[in-house]
This record gives structure tokens, C-alpha cells and sequence, in this order.
């Protein structure tokens, strides 16, 4: 018998404290200093990060000297380089500086870097997630309804500009006496739902929306919806996220 069975209220603490462990973790949301796009800096000096930086097109060509203490894959980095957009966890970026992880992006078409630092103020402040305690009568049974061609929603971004959000189909659950429908996107390497709502709270208490992955449906589209098990974005944590 799993541990949700033999007790939901442990199972969803062991979840939360994974969660706050992975948000405050060293280069978690909170070590998020900054965001900066090259075009923003012809010149390639980027404030806070070390070294020169310019967009080929294709690729980021950093320039660094030995007084800048660079270092690319682990090993020190002087002269000019070439890389593409860091695909793992900033933890993993390719260029670090001292304890600072610099991670290169790609966000249409525009050429950026984030900056993660360890020693981040907001890291240093962290004291949890604030959250209100486990109800299992929001544990719903739910069913995923396929679209029967892709459908697309247009959302704004933290950064205040819309992009467009693919959509897969419905997910379909009851709750206090009425059918509720939340339009969700399905990830196309495993079949997983996401989708994004808000509540009552975003308004006054919490912050404007929260993310909402329940799995993978079973063939018949059956699905179990816990609204307790739904993360804040990266950009509740620190304001340097689109």
C-alpha cells in the first residue's frame, strides 16, 4: 500500500517540503538576480556578469580575461568561447564565475543570460511557503477530454507581453456540487497535463495564478486532480522570470 494511502497528510507534507527545498535550493528560483538581453548591451558588458558577451546569430560568443575567473565546462575560460542556449539546470550551466552560474537563453529569436547567485538576498530571506493545511477533500476525481484538433490561448507573461499557449484538450472534475472545466496543454515527450488557474486567494493572499500537473490520464482519460499539489511559478519567487 503506498504512502498516500496509508496517510495523504504525510504524503502531501513530504511533497511540500520538496518543494520548498527545490525553490530555495542553491540555484533554485530564489538565486535569480537577473535577466539581461544582449541586444540591451551592444557594447557586451552586462552588469554584475563577468567577462564580454555577443550574439553570432546562431550562438553566444563570450570574451574573457583571467581577472574575470571564468570558467567553461570546468575548466578556466580565456580568450572567446561559443555557446548555444544551456538546455539543463542553472546549477549545471556551462559558464560559472566564482559561485555565480551564468546561463545562456534563447527566447524568440533574442539572445539573454540569467545570472543565479547562491548569496541572492531574496535566498538569504526565504522562511517557506506559506500554505494553508492539507484537505483531502480536494483530491477530486477528474477525466481529460482530448480536443479533437490543437487549439491555441494567448497569455500574458510576467513580462507583460502575450504569447500564445498550445492547448490539448479539458480536464473535467466536480467539486462542492458543480462540474468545473480547466483548459490544459499536454506535454508531447509523455502525455503529462498542465494547466494554470487561479483562485479566491490570488487576489489578496497569494500570488496571481499557480501551475497544475496531475499526470498522465489512464486510457480512459481518468485522472485524479489535487488542487494542493499546485506549484507558484518561478516568477513568484523572483522577478527576473518570463
Amino acid at each position: 500500500m503506498s504512502d498516500d494511502a496509508d496517510d495523504p497528510h504525510a504524503a502531501w507534507r513530504e511533497w511540500h517540503e520538496r518543494r520548498a527545498a527545490a525553490v530555495s535550493a542553491p540555484y533554485g528560483p530564489l538565486a535569480l538576480t537577473g535577466t539581461c538581453w544582449l541586444a540591451d548591451y551592444p557594447e557586451g558588458r552586462i552588469p554584475a556578469v563577468p567577462g564580454r558577451r555577443r550574439a553570432t546569430g546562431a550562438a553566444v560568443a563570450p570574451t574573457t580575461t583571467p581577472e574575470d575567473s571564468c570558467r567553461l565546462d570546468g575548466e578556466p575560460l580565456t580568450g572567446e568561447g561559443l555557446l548555444d542556449a544551456d538546455e539543463g539546470a542553472p546549477a549545471h550551466a556551462r559558464i560559472s564565475a566564482g559561485q555565480l552560474r551564468i546561463v545562456v537563453i534563447r527566447r524568440e529569436g533574442e539572445w539573454g543570460v540569467r545570472v543565479h547567485d547562491p548569496a541572492a538576498e531574496a535566498r538569504r530571506a526565504f522562511a517557506g511557503v506559506e500554505v494553508t493545511p492539507y484537505d483531502p477533500a480536494f483530491v477530486l476525481p477528474g477525466r481529460f477530454r482530448p480536443y479533437a484538433e490543437d487549439r491555441s490561448v494567448e497569455v500574458e507573461n510576467a513580462d507583460g507581453r502575450a504569447r500564445g499557449l498550445a492547448l490539448g484538450g479539458e480536464l473535467i472534475f466536480p467539486f462542492q456540487g458543480a462540474e468545473h472545466t480547466l483548459q490544459v496543454a499536454v506535454d508531447p515527450e509523455d502525455g503529462s497535463l498542465r494547466g494554470v488557474f487561479a483562485d479566491a486567494t490570488a487576489a489578496t493572499a497569494g500570488h496571481r495564478f499557480r501551475f497544475l500537473r496531475p499526470g498522465i490520464p489512464d486510457a480512459r482519460g481518468a485522472i485524479t486532480v489535487d488542487l494542493y499539489r499546485s506549484p507558484l511559478p518561478p516568477c513568484a519567487f523572483a522577478d527576473h522570470f518570463i
